[in-house]
């Protein structure tokens, strides 16, 4: 017998939809703040040393003497797990003459010593040795440590920020930490991550995974999977959040889609998830009465997850297959659900039409697993292949960063399901403190719910 997919895992009547309320007009944002080098330079003078960061991982920084250089823009930070355990953050850079201290990742760190003259700092910033001393004079060692940064965080996640005086990590999240508590994310673990250069700015790199508007079009092979429709949105201020079902059908597809056809759709777009290799066929002799294949596909997610000694008997089919996706400003996106978590970042490049997307990639683990040392990755967009969607979603931005300048287009027209992006949008005026003739207009300012930017 032919199973036809099941709209949903909840009753209907509680479902909202990608829209929500639909506004006057739509949101008018000026294209040039897209490629403009001179609103790239008022990010990083107004904005990127104001806001909180996603740096690394706590498995990047778990042992004494364990560091990780965190770069954006012209900035560098190191995060350093002390020798008496605690972790902190520091600017990179020598207090004689501006050279930086460390590069990249590494472990058994006992000092800080800059490579160009010698000065060298222990684990917690504080000055001990300055080569050939007498030829500055009076130079009391308690005045030059090093110039910390704000470090905090939340379960396995490590931000900075250069801002001393910035609010509180818990504050900036809004309702994120509480909304997510379920999921139990401290039992995940980071294997890697990988740093993808492409030519679009970091506003480009983050505007693909902050709607679902684009899911009909790009990606055929998820439409078939995953309800884009009835994806509620929510916007707190610095935060926002969208909910998509997988492995049913996109109410948008106007042919039947059977249970089949939405298991190869899954398979071909998430089959990792399961650990089910590409072209493995439904199995519908599993398959029980009245029982959706979305329940088939929750089921083998929990057996592929006791494999590696999980047990997910506490997550019910909806957690197993509701994507959770929370952005916070300014470039921070987090995919989760029950047995998935993938972390997005979109960072400046070396000009405003160049960024990076890294991908920090983990693994729910079973209690007490050890810590696995992430494997860094830097890769070119030719050479990444993430899986099938984020590699559409990758190849798709170059284009997109070439179209923004073309003088006929002033400004880029965003729907409401384009809402998070919006919500982007009104937190870098505040920031940046965007003269109004130079704002966005339209959309649903009624929505502007984006707290007053700290001063």
């Amino acid at each position: 017998m032919t199973h036809t997919a099941q709209p949903s895992l909840r009753p209907r009547a509680q479902r909202e939809d990608a829209i929500g309320t639909p506004p006057q007009r739509p949101a008018l944002v000026p294209a040039e703040r897209y490629y403009s080098a001179e609103f790239a330079a008022l990010e990083t003078e107004r904005m990127w040393p104001r806001v909180w960061q996603f740096a690394c991982t706590l498995d990047h920084v778990a042992e004494p003497g364990d560091y990780f250089e965190y770069r954006c823009g012209p900035y560098s930070v190191l995060v350093i797990r002390g020798d008496d355990g605690e972790l902190r953050a520091f600017q990179n850079v020598c207090r004689h003459r501006g050279n930086a201290l460390c590069t990249g990742a590494g472990s058994q760190l006992r000092e800080l010593r800059c490579g160009y003259h010698g000065w060298t700092w222990d684990l917690q910033g504080a000055l001990r040795r300055v080569p050939h001393r007498k030829g500055f004079g009076a130079l009391p060692m308690s005045e030059f440590p090093l110039i910390a940064a704000q470090v905090d965080t939340w379960e396995r996640f490590v931000f900075v920020n250069l801002d001393a005086t910035a609010v509180p990590l818990r504050d900036y999240l809004e309702a994120v930490p509480e909304d997510i508590a379920w999921n139990r994310l401290s039992e995940f673990r980071c294997y890697a991550t990988m740093t993808i250069d492409v030519d679009a700015t970091w506003k480009t790199i983050a505007d693909g995974f902050s709607e679902t508007y684009h899911i009909q079009t790009l990606h055929p092979e998820l439409h078939r999977c995953m309800d884009d429709v009835y994806a509620p949105q929510t916007i707190w201020g610095h935060t926002g959040k969208s909910e998509q079902l997988y492995g049913v059908p996109s109410p948008h597809l106007k042919e039947s889609v059977d249970d089949a056809a939405v298991w190869d759709a899954y398979v071909c777009t998430q089959g990792a998830l399961m650990g089910v290799a590409a072209g493995a066929p439904f199995p519908a002799e599993q398959q029980l009465p009245d029982q959706s294949v979305a329940e088939v596909i929750a089921g083998r997610t929990r057996a592929f997850a006791a494999e590696r000694g999980v047990d997910l008997a506490w997550a019910t089919d909806e957690q197993i297959m509701r994507l959770h996706q929370y952005n916070v400003f300014p470039n921070l996106s987090v995919l989760t659900n029950a047995d998935h978590l993938t972390v997005l970042t979109s960072r400046p490049g070396v000009d405003p039409d160049r960024g990076e997307l890294v991908m920090t990639l983990w693994m729910r683990m079973p209690p007490g697993a050890p810590r696995t040392v992430p494997a860094d990755m830097r890769l070119t967009a030719d050479e990444a292949h993430p899986g099938l969607v984020l590699t559409q979603d990758i190849a798709v931005l170059p284009g997109v960063q070439r179209g923004l300048h073309q003088p006929g287009l002033t400004h880029a027209v965003l729907s409401n399901e384009e809402r998070r992006i919006i919500n982007m949008h009104r937190n870098l005026e505040r920031y940046l403190d965007v003269p109004e003739p130079d704002r966005m207009t339209g959309g649903d300012t009624d929505g502007a719910t984006a707290p007053q930017t700290p001063r």
